[in-house]
């Protein structure tokens, strides 16, 4: 982890212990999120409705009352709203589509929906990482209405939530990269639910390949444009739904992905401060002199700051995002190449079905017989 975190001296510990804390917490509220419906509808309706309230009412106040709230300060950028009401919204629909709910749980062109809510949640990430290489290459305008020229080698931009970032190519190669990975969903239409209370929605054709070019990509996307998030939710989100897949729920990893994206987002957005400045604060190393980029205690950087290449050290966002196209361009190509051999449709079929992950998935399943 070295070359990616600056994870060393007196805050190492705590570092390590925020991890294991956000990784734990994942893993159970997941369990809470899946087993039940009342859990599930106390996570994914309950509590989002609860926060859309308390959204509505800080944004009322932001230049009076709630002018120094956290979420206000550090985290009212549109992209951390659409993540999470976006996660929130598959979590919902994959309940509909696990328990059978109304019209829509019952009917089989609904069985596209996670692959459409997937889609959208990494074409707004997609879009993000455009934003960065754009202003990082080709330049942006400060709060002051100031030019900032950027570089064809990269440059560095100040976020709406008052970060440092780094754009450049390597954020041109992991959009592309989140672009390809979502050809790389198939077999849309095999949705089953789990044969133990309807506990799970399982999609069996999204097997290890699919886990790992879309996790690759992701640690790569939170690495360039959520760098002082990127060792929870790049590191740690992303293990959780995928050690439980891995474990005692398999075929479930987008559920629990969605679980997981949404519970952390919502963590997030009320409490930004556990990442963004205190002990557990944990910076990439593309920041070359941690002082000079340390969060003051509104969570933000010194928007003052005159920054040079110098000043940056790239080197891992670009070897990482050269993984991420390398991988999702493989698992693409792999795609192919079944869909050819089995005369098959990748999309509306399931092409997997010869493999461990797809039968041991499948054996959970309580509609298996339907399977193709």
């Amino acid at each position: 982890m070295g070359m990616l975190f600056q994870i060393y001296g007196d805050m190492s510990l705590w570092q390590i212990i925020g991890w294991c804390l956000v990784f734990v917490g994942l893993v159970v509220a997941n369990e809470i999120a899946r087993r039940t419906k009342a859990g599930g509808i106390f996570c994914f309706v309950v509590i989002p409705i609860a926060l859309t309230i308390y959204f509505i009412v800080i944004n009322i106040g932001a230049e009076t009352f709630a002018k120094d709230n956290p979420t206000i300060v550090q985290m009212n950028g549109w992209f951390h709203y659409a993540k999470l009401y976006a996660a929130t919204i598959g979590c919902v629909g994959f309940m509909i589509l696990k328990y059978h709910w109304g019209k829509l749980g019952k009917v089989n062109w609904f069985k596209v929906f996670p692959f459409v809510i997937v889609a959208i949640n990494i074409l707004i990430a997609v879009a993000s990482d455009f934003e960065s290489a754009w202003k990082g290459m080709v330049g942006w305008t400060n709060e002051a209405g100031t030019y900032i020229q950027g570089s064809a080698a990269g440059g560095w931009w100040y976020s709406s939530e008052g970060v440092w970032l780094y754009g450049g190519w390597w954020n041109i190669l992991n959009g592309l990269a989140g672009i390809i990975n979502i050809f790389c969903m198939t077999g849309w239409f095999g949705i089953y639910s789990s044969k133990k209370k309807q506990q799970d929605m399982l999609w069996p054709d999204m097997i290890w390949m699919y886990i790992l070019a879309y996790d690759v990509w992701n640690f790569e996307y939170t690495y360039l444009n959520l760098p002082l998030h990127t060792w929870y939710c790049g590191v740690a989100l992303l293990l959780a739904p995928t050690f439980a897949n891995a474990f005692w729920n398999k075929g479930g990893w987008i559920q629990n992905r969605a679980n997981t994206l949404a519970l952390w987002c919502m963590f997030a957005q009320v409490f930004p401060s556990f990442q963004n400045h205190s002990k557990f604060t944990t910076l990439p190393t593309v920041y070359a002199d941690v002082a000079k980029f340390a969060t003051a205690a509104n969570g933000k950087m010194d928007p003052s700051l005159v920054l040079t290449a110098a000043d940056a050290n790239p080197k891992a966002q670009g070897v990482v995002a050269i993984a991420a196209i390398a991988v999702n361009i493989l698992v693409l190509t792999a795609i192919i190449k079944r869909s050819k051999e089995q005369g098959k449709n990748p999309y509306t079929n399931e092409i997997f079905s010869d493999t461990r992950d797809f039968k041991l998935a499948l054996e959970r399943a309580a509609d298996a017989n339907k399977a193709a």
